[in-house]
Order: C-alpha cells, then sequence, then structure tokens
C-alpha cells in the first residue's frame, strides 16, 4: 500500500513537473505576442503611446511656436495692462510707410544687452517689433570689444563716451542713442552711487525719432525768440526736434531771425519786447513783400502791461484781453477749477489733425480778442458760458463772474493773416495760455495739445503732417491687462468647463473600457 502511494505520488509530481515545463516553454514562445493581445497589455500600451505622443507633440509645437515668435515678433501677445512690450500706434503706423533702409545698431551683443535688466529685454522686443512692421528696417548686434573698427565711420560719436545705447542709420545720416535718451533713471541714485535705478522706458520715442530724422533731408527752420525771460519751452523744442524740425534759438537784441527759417516762436515772455525787437519781427514777418512767414506768440497771464505788443498785434486785428478766462460749463471744466477746462476747435489747423474729437486743455489762458475779422479767425473757443476775470477784479472775493457772461465763446487762440498782392501770407497765431504746452500738460493722450501744437506749426511750415507722439513707458504697470469680463471668461473655461471635459472623458473610457 505504502509502495503504490510513493509511486503514485512520484507520478504526479513528475506530471506536474512536466506540466510547468510544458508551460514555461509554452510562455517562452507565445508569451510576449499573449501580453500583446491581452486586454492589460492593450489598454496599458495604448495609453504610454497617447502620453509619448502628446508630449512630443507639446514640445514639437513649443519649439515651432518660439521659433515662429522669433522670426516674427508680431506674432506674440502682449497681456499687460499698458501694452510695455507691443509697439503704439503711432509707431505702427509710420513704419509701416516707411520708404528708406534703416539700420538699428544695438551697440552690444544680444546676451550682454538683454542681462542689464527687465528694461533692456522690454527694448530687445520693441525692437525686434519694428524689424517685423517695416521690410526697410534691419536689426544688428554689435560688441565694440570685439570690432573697434565699427567705431571708425561713424566720426561725429565721442566714442570716448561709455553710455552709448543704439546707433540708428539710414544711407545718408546717423544719430546715436544714449542711456538718457532711452531709459528714463533714479538721478540721485546715479549722482550718489554711479549706477542706474531704471524707472521708465523711452526706447520707442527715442528709437523713431531718430528714424524721422535721419530719414528727413530738408528739415524746416524753426528759430525760439530768446532774452526776453520767458517760460521754460524745453519740452516744446524737444518736441519740434523730435519731428524733424531744425531748432535755433535767437535774441532780437543782438541777431535778426533766421530768413531760411518759416516759422519762429515767441513762448511766453515776462517783459515786454522793446521797439527795436518788434521792428525786426515785422520786416522778417514781411520778407521784403514776399511773406511766406509764420509768427507763433504764447502769451504769459502774468505779464499784464505790453504796449508794444499790443500795438504789433493790434496790426493784425488781434488785442489781448486785460484778464484771464473764467470757464463756468461744468461739462468744460477739470475738476470743477474755472482757469482750468477744455477748448472748442473751430476747423484752423485741424485738417491733418489725427484725431479731432479729443479736445485741447486751457490753463489760465488770457482771452484773446478780435479787433479785425478780416483779418483774424478763432482757433480755440470756450463754452458760451466762460468769461474773463479781470485783472482789477482778481482778488476781489465779492466779484460775480455772472455778470460778466456775455454768452459768447471766449477767444484761447487766434490767426491772424496778412497778404501780398501775390496772395501769399504771412500769419500770427497768439495763444493765450503757455500752461497748456507745459510737459504735464502736453503728453496726456486724453488731451490734445502736443499733436496740435505738431499739427500747427506743420501747417505754417508747409510741411506733410508726420508728427508722432509716443508714451514712455514703466515696468512698475506691466501688470496683465484683463478686465472684469475677461477674468469672468477665463474663470468658467478653467474652473468649469475644462474640469467638466476631462470628466466626461474620463467616464466615456472607464464605460468603454468596461463594456470590452
Amino acid at each position: 500500500m505504502n509502495f503504490h502511494k510513493k509511486n503514485e505520488n512520484t507520478e504526479n509530481n513528475a506530471v506536474q513537473t512536466e506540466t510547468s515545463e510544458t508551460a514555461k516553454v509554452t510562455r517562452k514562445k507565445g508569451g510576449f505576442k499573449s501580453f500583446l493581445k491581452s486586454r492589460k497589455a492593450k489598454h496599458g500600451s495604448v495609453a504610454v503611446v497617447i502620453v509619448a505622443v502628446v508630449v512630443a507633440l507639446t514640445i514639437l509645437l513649443n519649439i515651432v511656436c518660439s521659433l515662429l515668435v522669433e522670426r516674427f515678433p508680431a506674432l506674440s501677445l502682449d497681456l499687460t495692462s499698458n501694452q510695455v512690450f507691443a509697439l503704439q500706434e503711432d509707431s505702427r503706423d509710420y513704419l509701416s510707410h516707411l520708404e528708406k533702409d534703416i539700420t538699428i545698431y544695438v551697440l552690444a551683443d544680444k546676451d550682454t544687452f538683454t542681462s542689464n535688466g527687465s528694461y533692456f529685454v522690454q527694448a530687445e522686443k520693441l525692437l525686434n517689433n519694428m524689424k517685423s512692421t517695416s521690410a526697410h528696417i534691419k536689426l544688428e548686434y554689435v560688441d565694440l570689444s570685439k570690432t573697434p573698427t565699427f567705431t571708425s565711420k561713424y566720426e561725429k560719436v565721442d566714442w570716448t563716451q561709455k553710455t552709448h545705447v543704439l546707433l540708428v542709420e539710414s544711407e545718408s545720416d546717423y544719430r546715436v542713442l544714449d542711456i538718457d535718451d532711452c531709459f528714463e533713471y533714479d538721478q540721485q541714485t546715479y549722482a550718489y552711487y554711479g549706477s542706474y535705478n531704471f524707472t521708465g522706458s523711452k526706447v520707442e520715442q527715442a528709437v523713431i525719432t531718430a528714424i524721422l530724422n535721419v530719414t528727413t533731408e530738408d528739415k524746416a527752420i524753426v528759430n525760439f525768440i530768446t532774452g526776453n525771460s520767458e517760460v521754460d519751452y524745453s519740452n516744446l523744442k524737444d518736441l519740434l526736434e523730435s519731428n524733424a524740425y531744425q531748432v535755433e534759438e535767437v535774441s532780437l537784441t543782438t541777431s535778426n531771425l533766421n530768413q531760411d527759417a518759416k516759422v519762429a516762436i515767441l513762448f511766453a515772455p515776462a517783459v515786454d519786447l522793446d521797439p527795436s525787437a518788434v521792428e525786426k519781427l515785422e520786416n522778417w514777418l514781411e520778407n521784403d513783400g514776399d511773406y511766406g512767414k509764420s509768427l507763433i506768440y504764447v502769451a504769459n497771464y502774468e505779464l499784464e502791461n505790453t504796449p508794444n505788443l499790443d500795438e504789433f498785434l493790434n496790426k493784425w486785428g488781434i488785442k489781448m484781453s486785460n484778464g484771464i478766462v473764467f470757464e463756468s460749463d461744468p461739462n468744460f471744466l477739470i475738476s470743477n477749477l474755472p482757469f482750468i477746462s477744455l477748448t472748442n476747435y473751430n476747423d484752423v489747423f485741424t485738417q491733418d489733425l489725427k484725431n479731432a474729437s479729443i479736445p485741447c486743455l486751457s490753463s489760465y489762458a488770457r482771452g484773446v480778442e478780435i479787433t479785425d475779422e478780416e483779418k483774424a479767425t478763432p482757433v480755440l473757443t470756450t463754452s458760451s458760458s466762460a468769461c474773463i476775470l479781470p485783472y482789477s477784479e482778481k482778488d476781489n472775493a465779492d466779484w460775480n463772474y455772472q455778470s460778466a457772461i456775455t454768452g459768447e465763446p471766449i477767444n484761447i487762440a487766434v490767426k491772424g493773416t496778412l497778404k501780398n498782392t501775390d496772395e501769399v501770407a504771412s500769419n500770427v497765431v497768439v495763444f493765450g495760455s503757455y500752461n497748456m504746452f507745459s510737459e504735464s500738460y502736453m503728453y496726456y493722450n486724453s488731451y490734445n495739445n502736443s499733436a496740435f501744437f505738431t499739427n500747427t506749426v506743420n501747417t505754417l511750415a508747409d510741411r506733410d503732417s508726420i508728427g508722432i507722439t509716443i508714451e514712455g513707458k514703466s515696468m512698475d504697470a506691466a501688470t496683465l491687462g484683463i478686465d472684469l469680463t475677461g477674468q469672468n471668461t477665463l474663470m468658467v473655461l478653467f474652473v468649469i468647463i475644462v474640469p467638466i471635459a476631462v470628466l466626461v472623458a474620463g467616464l466615456l473610457i472607464w464605460l468603454r473600457r468596461r463594456n470590452k
């Protein structure tokens, strides 16, 4: 019995061993194919392949997009609130009509340039956008330490200065731009420590101005009349130079106005002109009978007694009021201040104005009266609810403005015209407010003061309108510019739609696998 049981167990073990070996052989022969055909392998491999393909496509798409943006910077999206990396409309419009070839040299290699901070990264993107906007613009990076011969071509540049950033060149002219031209920085920090703490960018306006200057061959001349304790007019001077005017300063005490100048500007003198200066001014405007000259006189409201200027203006049908404009219409007032108000246009110097729906702002203006309507015409006016606060009443707390209102608009600016027998005209344009041309008002997009002044000079100088007004940009405000609607849209997309889509996709895949 025992012997037979032992033999039986031995046979069973042998059978099991043979079966096990047979299974091993079977697995060795068809195991991998069987694994591929199994549900586990089938679904697992598909998942791996899908993940691998998605990752590969994502990487490829990122590479392609990066190459496209590098080749075509205009494809990049600027979501900052003040569009710090995008060109302004004036710049795009000007560059898109550029007809001459321009090379912009960055005076450093690209990596060194952008490593100087966020404002230089911004500058690099703006320069690339300029290049993509116009086929006539070429952008090159020049490491002066590796190419010292580069500087020999530009003899007008003082290369001992180490603050040069860019060089803009056309076929006939060039202009170098320094740190002061391209960036705003904390002057006190620089004075104390000799280091730059950048607070704003002026790269766009500096480069566009440089392009405008190196492509304008025949620059119109504008003379500023000096020597009369005039108010600072540097911002107007900069504006005109930015628009490719050749600006000269002339004292009528010692010199005559340039006969090649078409426009002269007398800006807010603190004293009356002497008779000899008035005579020189009249002779220049008469131009030996050929006329074709224009004077812009910007009055100083603090200067009350000007008999010589008054006599001169009277010949052009113009008279200065003996007081300051007082606006009472709330629709024209700024912060409810009666001496700071909006103005109306009168179809003079507005033909080439880009946006005549934006008003000019007047501040502490003398009224400008018309004494001869055949010679003079209004340029800017107040509402019909304005009046003149007489100088004699400016300290009178009981003065009643309502009794001074005539129901007629007050002139803020007037143009007087005299013509010769050939109908060639000379002009005298009088603005009652010098504050309206201060820096604080000139560069507000909400007001048209800068554009209107530029257009006025362009018209008087008989130039096409090429005025460009570009604001500087601060990286401090480089936040995402997404309004409430945009925020709600993103919330719905990523908080509701995307999660639901993922959930539905997961349920469909689960049901599909379960039913197999």
